[in-house]
């Protein structure tokens, strides 16, 4: 079983997303299982603080070292578990890491906020800083939330068909090229004027394998042109 441990000062906000989908399937059935920490249980000072000025000057506030050791070394079951920070500087997200994460026994995400997370954190307690992208969110909860899900449907016996896991966008994290998933189509045939493409209602198995294909293609293009710079490689 893979376990999920989120370390945050919102732990309310996870009362819905882990309730619902894979996740839930995943929690009923014993596949995985997710802890909520509230990082203020981990401070000393009668005011549960986390945060403090920066060193050198600047806005904002930032996390505290001392209260996230404490609540991952409480959290951690052995030095074998993955410790991700959640962090807009962090290397971008990919299946690739999702997989990777997969095959963890434990993964201990910590939810950054306000302007980042003590320095020391990340170089001497994290195995990995990610980001879910190129933006700016309020916290590292929306990505926890992404990350966990994400993850999850790597874990065997999660998706109830797991082939459908190798046609999803980016579903070969070893492929030199990565493309977006081909156009999806499905009843009625017509609609509003707009219909199907004759080769998905044709019954040739073989026309149908290789419009898909073309399509990815097309639709990298126009979606993630950035993808298909990788063919150059080729």
């Amino acid at each position: 079983m893979l376990q999920f441990d989120v370390v945050t000062i919102f732990p309310e906000f996870f009362k819905g997303p882990f309730d619902f989908g894979i996740i839930r399937r995943g929690r009923e059935n014993g596949l995985i299982d997710v802890r909520i920490h509230d990082l203020r249980d981990f401070t000393l000072d009668r005011h549960r603080t986390v945060d403090d000025r920066p060193f050198g000057g600047g806005e904002g506030m930032v996390f505290k070292p001392e209260p996230i050791f404490k609540a991952v070394e409480a959290a951690r079951k052995n030095e074998q578990a993955e410790v991700v920070v959640l962090s807009a500087a962090g290397r971008k997200f990919n299946q690739a890491e999702a997989l990777r994460l997969s095959k963890a026994e434990q993964v201990i995400l910590v939810c950054g906020r306000y302007e980042g997370i003590d320095e020391r954190v990340i170089d001497h307690l994290a195995t990995a800083e990610i980001s879910i992208g190129d933006f700016i969110v309020s916290g590292g909860e929306i990505a926890a939330a992404v990350v966990v899900d994400a993850v999850t449907r790597y874990v065997p016996g999660v998706v109830g068909k797991e082939e459908s896991i190798l046609r999803d966008s980016f579903s070969d994290p070893a492929a030199e090229t990565q493309l977006v998933e081909h156009p999806h189509y499905t009843r009625p045939a017509e609609f509003r004027g707009w219909k199907v493409p004759e080769v998905l209602i044709s019954g040739d198995h073989e026309a149908v394998r290789k419009w898909r294909s073309e399509a990815a293609l097309t639709k990298t293009g126009r979606n993630r042109p950035d993808l298909l710079g990788n063919l150059e490689k080729l």
